[in-house]
């Protein structure tokens, strides 16, 4: 279920959401488990068309939650700014809703090779051999933009 946004005049468009989710530096990913317990992760990320692809260990916290529900959320802050004055804050962010699903292959790699431009820019070459090295020890997963709602006060 999606909500609307309440204060609309602090919303962001499509694009400028879009641009925030690419260009954020990390997101928290946000799952729940079997018993409906909630836990939000940080972790980087990387956005390829209408999807955002993270990487991860072979086991864990997040990866049972996925595997016991695939909805996730996913939120992005961008740059923020505290005004004490004004007992307020200048922010800008971002929230995706989707599924969360394992992909392997050309697509895991697609996903893995996709940030080292982002995180490595300099290290390119040494990241993909990185990649090769620690493929076995890597998942990567896809969350499915199925909704994205960005908000601001600037």
């Amino acid at each position: 279920m999606h909500h609307e946004l309440r204060n609309k005049k602090r919303g962001l468009t499509e694009a400028e959401a879009r641009e925030l989710l690419e260009r954020g530096e990390f997101g928290i990913l946000s799952t729940c488990d079997a018993d409906g317990q909630p836990y939000g992760i940080p972790l980087s990320y990387c956005v390829i068309d209408n999807a955002v692809y993270f990487h991860c260990a072979t086991e864990g916290h997040k990866l049972e939650n996925i595997a016991a529900n695939s909805k996730v959320s996913f939120c992005v802050v961008g740059n923020t700014e505290v005004l004490p004055d004004q007992f307020a804050t200048r922010y800008e962010s971002v929230v995706v809703s989707g599924k969360a699903t394992e992909v392997f292959d050309t697509e895991k790699q697609r996903g893995l090779e996709e940030l080292l431009p982002k995180y490595s820019a300099g290290f390119v070459a040494e990241g993909l051999n990185y990649i090769d090295a620690a493929a076995e020890q890597t998942r990567v997963f896809r969350i499915s933009i199925d909704a994205m709602c960005g908000k601001a006060r600037r």
